[in-house]
């Protein structure tokens, strides 16, 4: 029986930063979700399975093949032969059907591979292809699509899938999600694809403080989710009593000696006990003072510590929740007209003869296939791109948040972005923005540069929608894109407090159905 046995596994990144430590796991023929904030070390833990990568400490017994999809898909020189691994064997059929094959040839032919290739590029959701034809003339899905159908032409035991699902269109997310769903090996996924991670058999949960193992899918999840943070808040407020009372305590037990001592003292002044009496009676007194003051002091470090640990459980598990300025988009105002509308980059024209109105506070979805130019159209409403023919009015309080948050200047701090963007904003508005997206006190002092993907969205979000004059319309080209399923909900949080305009791209159905899209465009 194929398995990965994980034991005493501590796990650290490149430039010595710890992550995971002293893990003990076992992976079988199920199907694991892996879900966590991005930098808890997710894909390490992937790279170290597979061999990539090597642990601080600890050891990794495998049994099986072991097959992974990396995050990333290189647009190179290589072709789709090449992509799939096949192009030895290729050789070696061409070289029998031309009548030059030696022994070894026979031997290591594969007869079944034309319909084992066919097979694989028929299940990732692809047509088949032409095997000399360039990866670089492949969209971004279609490349992801590719590595799929190779790593399942190496017919592993067990899948490694490190973000499946990132920059497929909306038939690619069904095809990965049927893919898991027909798996009968084990499988590893990280993923913050929450319809993927419904296909799953458990999930893992990695976090700052270790890894928890949940049964069933990500529903059962989230409901246990909801459980532990009612338990928590529960346990926040029994250590907030209970610190409450030993302070009290200690309040009293300090009045009562400040009232001893000043009667004691009187008593000494007027001569009423005997000095040898008086002083014994002061020793005791302050043997039996330290006693109780250590006991006391021992009471609240124990009562503060478990209020300290409440409020860790509870700041992992609590969603964001975000209140904001009201943009006062009145329902009838035109914030984007787009009249027949021609263009694309250079001279093609992606975009043809479209026109699309949003008047008031609707939520609109681009949807359509990779490459229909959903993209394109985001930057011809913008002014970004020129139209070569038709017309675009849009309202000048816009933004746009793309997927490498140009908004933002990577070199200045998310406080001199915030004043930048909004020069009239006061510096009490300003960190009271950052912090409703949880950028507090000294965080609001980070570099643009030093963040990740999920930061950099909040980060945007913050200093748009977060101001004190909000954009009537908000422009997002695939928000979700690379982000951690913690970071989906602040953003999912983030958008539904807004009450402007919204025109998003997005394959994410999950994501476009929480924050209330009222109506969908589809590009072809």
């Amino acid at each position: 029986m194929p398995s990965i046995q994980l034991q005493s596994l501590s796990l650290q990144t490149p430039d010595g930063r710890d992550l995971l430590q002293n893990l003990d796991l076992s992976f079988g023929a199920e199907r694991t979700g892996i879900v966590g904030r991005n930098g808890t070390g997710k894909t390490t833990l992937l790279r170290v399975i597979a061999g990539e990568l090597v642990p601080k400490a600890g050891g990794i017994a495998v049994d099986g093949r072991l097959g992974l999809l990396r995050q990333a898909v290189r647009a190179d020189d290589a072709n789709v032969a090449e992509a799939l691994g096949v192009t030895g064997a290729l050789a070696c059929l061409a070289r029998i059907d031309a009548g030059a094959g030696i022994p070894d040839d026979f031997e290591a032919a594969d007869w079944t591979l034309a319909a084992r290739i066919g097979e694989a590029l028929a299940q990732t959701g692809l047509p088949p292809l032409d095997l000399g034809r360039g990866v670089d003339t492949l969209s971004g899905g279609q490349r992801t699509r590719l590595s799929l159908a190779a790593l399942l032409l190496e017919q592993p035991d067990i899948l490694l899938l490190d973000e499946p699902t990132n920059n497929l269109d909306a038939d690619g997310r069904a095809a990965v999600a049927e893919l898991l769903r027909t798996w009968t090996g084990g499988a590893l996924v990280v993923s913050h694809d929450r319809a993927l991670l419904r296909e799953v058999d458990r999930i893992l949960e990695l976090t700052s403080v270790g890894a928890r193992l949940y049964g069933g899918n990500w529903d059962a999840y989230r409901e246990r989710q909801a459980l532990d943070l009612a338990a928590a808040e529960h346990d926040l407020a029994i250590a907030g009593r209970q610190l409450a009372e030993i302070d009290r305590k200690a309040q009293e037990r300090s009045e009562r000696k400040a009232r001893a001592d000043s009667r004691g003292k009187a008593r000494g002044a007027r001569g009423d006990l005997p000095r040898i009496v008086a002083g014994a009676r002061k020793r005791a007194a302050e043997t039996t003072s330290g006693t109780q003051s250590r006991l006391a002091g021992r009471q609240h470090a124990e009562a503060t510590s478990a209020l300290a640990d409440a409020g860790a459980r509870i700041e992992i598990l609590q969603p964001l929740t975000v209140t904001l300025e009201s943009t006062r988009l009145p329902p009838g105002r035109i914030v984007l007209q787009i009249e027949n509308l021609t263009g694309g980059p250079g001279d093609k024209p992606i975009i043809r003869t479209l026109s699309l109105s949003i008047a008031g506070p609707e939520r609109i979805a681009l949807t359509g296939p990779n490459g229909a130019g959903k993209t394109t159209l985001l930057r011809l409403a913008t002014g970004a791109l020129a139209p070569l023919s038709g017309s675009v009015r849009v309202t000048p309080r816009h933004a746009l948040l793309d997927q490498q948050m140009a908004l933002l200047d990577p070199a200045k701090t998310l406080r001199a972005n915030y004043l930048r963007l909004n020069p009239g904003d006061s510096e009490n508005a300003c960190r009271a923005a950052l912090a409703r997206f949880m950028f507090r006190a000294d965080a609001a002092l980070r570099h643009v540069g030093e963040l990740s993907g999920g930061e950099m969205l909040r980060a945007g979000l913050a200093v748009t929608i977060g101001a004190t004059r909000p954009p009537e319309l908000l422009i997002l080209d695939e928000p979700t894109n690379h982000l951690d399923i913690h970071a989906i909900a602040a953003v999912e949080s983030g958008l539904s407090a807004y009450d402007g305009a919204l025109l998003v791209v997005s394959h994410d159905r999950e994501f476009l159905d929480a924050i209330g899209v009222t109506r969908e465009v589809g590009l072809r």
